[in-house]
């Protein structure tokens, strides 16, 4: 629940998350620690140049004034103070160039990192997933880490570095000015501890309503057509814009947090160079500091606070990304779907022998058994049809076969090696797979017909469309098998699709086919010829082939039936 983030213990908890977060993103990533090293070299070099720059401005208005120096007397000064100048500005494009290089190269790797982690290694455990919240963590989340690498890390490398080297510079200059420099400097890091605890508080239940908007609109449109089916598509919008002005109100509310974070630690600020101020102008007074001493004191008290205040104004940035950062990390930390040993063996040849399983068993937390003590075996060449209620199992013994989990107890061999010694990614290369819902890619038809074999020739190409009655679509396209499909392109309707899946598996070499459900949702029709497809498609293969008719269109050597979790021939009473 979004309320038990606000806890009496929870900000202390939040922190320490807080703080591993950032540690574990240094330590975890090359570029991030690369980019931190360069941050701190390039702000040691910005801060040299400050004060060089500051102690040059002094002494030219010094000269001037006070000392009735001609303009070719500090000409040598001014051209070293503009070079310095074009040195801060160099100095400063790099800083802000290196966070925005180094931001968008760690957000690349993480969001590379967390998609293979969930559809490499989790792809069979992703149902039983948040996916609103896995959404926010990709989107928005690594978004939000941006800013943290591009704007706030950056600040807090120099936050580090330009006041103590400031301090370090006045000193021997006008010891009263360091002293009241030292003494409100902290003041700044104080408040802005105190105003950072609060709008951490705050962007963790911004965050949390994000969540659960994502979560409201990801279920909607995914049931969007059984609520529309069933005249409840327009209820939903209530629910919607509920949660989203819930989310707005949050968002001001941190917004309003930031702002007052600002105006403190810009009067904070103020009040420390007026007072610095007042102490030169004092001493200017009564004689006992020279002008270009005081000036140079005076030009570098503001430039002391900036980077602290520039620290306070980003906080948020830090949060937001440390609370997208701990979500990642969470699911970077689930274990994988399937296991693979340090010792593997190759992928078998499915013509090679049986495809065996024996004694599976597996369930779903919260939902039970599933599958207990299940018995199958697929001769090379045969057809298996596997029929069944909706629920009983029959996807989640497709998992299995495809290695997006592993049973609980059981083994499954093919040509009597066991696949739990081969590596799942080697095993998929010797399947081919055919969903009820096939996924159609943003680019070209050729390019989709590719997925299995991505370097096929383009005679390959439309062999396998045509062997899965998809030329009659490509004659009715200008650009044939160069029209471009799916987002932004054109759409296919349920039956094409099924074509189009069809073609990936008929340009496969993979001698097992399995088949989910290849006939749902189309019409007669199309029925007829995507059976017809799938029985040339079968032709030589190992296949099981799923089906939600009770006796399935395609032609198949056993019809077994899934009920209770085991497998019986279909038509006999359990």
């Amino acid at each position: 629940m979004i309320a038990d983030r606000s806890g009496p213990n929870r900000p202390p908890e939040a922190s320490r998350r807080a703080r591993q977060a950032q540690r574990r993103l240094i330590r975890t990533s090359r570029i991030a620690r690369r980019q931190l090293v360069t941050t701190v070299l390039i702000g040691l070099a910005a801060t040299a140049l400050l004060i060089a720059w500051a102690s040059l401005l002094a002494a030219v208005i010094a000269g001037v004034f006070i000392d009735g120096r001609s303009v070719a007397e500090v000409t040598p000064a001014l051209i070293w103070l503009v070079v310095v100048a074009l040195g801060r500005g160099l100095a400063s494009a790099a800083f802000e160039s290196t966070g925005r290089v180094g931001a968008a190269a760690v957000m690349s790797e993480l969001r590379t990192r967390l998609t293979r982690h969930l559809l490499i290694s989790r792809p069979g455990a992703l149902q039983g997933e948040h996916s609103g919240e896995l959404v926010a963590a990709a989107v928005s989340g690594v978004e939000s880490l941006e800013s943290y690498f591009s704007r706030y890390l950056p600040r807090v490398a120099l936050a580090a570095i330009t006041p103590i080297a400031i301090l370090a510079w006045v000193i021997p200059i006008e010891w009263r000015s360091a002293v009241i420099l030292a003494v409100t400097a902290p003041l700044i890091i104080v408040f802005m501890v105190l105003i950072g605890r609060l709008t951490e508080a705050r962007t963790r239940r911004r965050w949390g309503l994000l969540q659960r908007l994502s979560s409201h609109f990801l279920d909607l449109a995914g049931g969007l057509e059984t609520l529309r089916a069933n005249n409840r598509a327009g209820a939903q919008s209530e629910a919607i814009a509920r949660v989203g002005e819930d989310y707005r109100r949050e968002t001001m509310g941190a917004l309003k947090v930031g702002f007052l974070s600002a105006l403190v630690l810009e009067l904070l600020a103020m009040i420390g160079v007026a007072m610095v101020a007042t102490a030169i102008g004092i001493q200017l007074a009564e004689g006992q500091l020279g002008l270009e001493a005081g000036l140079t004191v005076l030009i570098l008290a503001p430039e002391l606070y900036l980077p602290l205040r520039e620290v306070g104004n980003q906080f948020h940035a830090s949060t937001d990304g440390m609370v997208a950062a701990e979500q990642i990390f969470a699911a970077l930390d689930e274990p994988p779907a399937v296991a693979v040993p340090d010792e593997t063996v190759p992928a078998p040849d499915p013509t090679a022998g049986p495809l065996e399983l024996q004694g599976i068993t597996f369930s779903y937390p919260g939902r039970g058994e599933v599958l207990s003590g299940l018995e199958l075996s697929v001769q090379p060449g045969e057809t298996v049809a596997l029929v069944g209620p909706s629920g009983g199992g029959k996807s989640t013994l497709v998992s299995l076969l495809m290695r997006f989990a592993d049973p609980e107890a059981g083994r499954i061999e093919c040509a009597g090696v066991d696949l739990a010694r081969v590596r799942p990614d080697e095993w998929r290369g010797r399947v081919v797979w055919v969903p009820q819902r096939p996924t159609v890619f943003s680019g070209t038809i050729a390019d989709n017909v590719r997925l299995y074999v991505p370097d096929a020739g383009e005679d390959e190409v439309e062999r396998a469309a045509s062997a899965a009655a998809l030329d009659e679509l490509l004659r009715g396209l200008p650009q044939g098998l160069r029209t471009r499909v799916g987002e932004g392109g054109r759409r296919l309707s349920a039956g094409q699709a099924q074509r189009l899946a069809l073609s990936r598996a008929f340009l496969s070499p993979a001698r097992l086919a399995i088949l989910d459900e290849p006939t749902a949702h189309l019409d007669a029709g199309t029925e007829q010829e995507i059976v017809a497809a799938i029985e040339r498609l079968l032709e030589g293969r190992s296949a099981l082939v799923v089906s939600h008719r009770q006796r399935p269109l395609v032609a198949a050597d056993r019809v077994l039936e899934l009920t209770g979790g085991r497998l019986q021939p279909a038509g006999v009473a359990a």
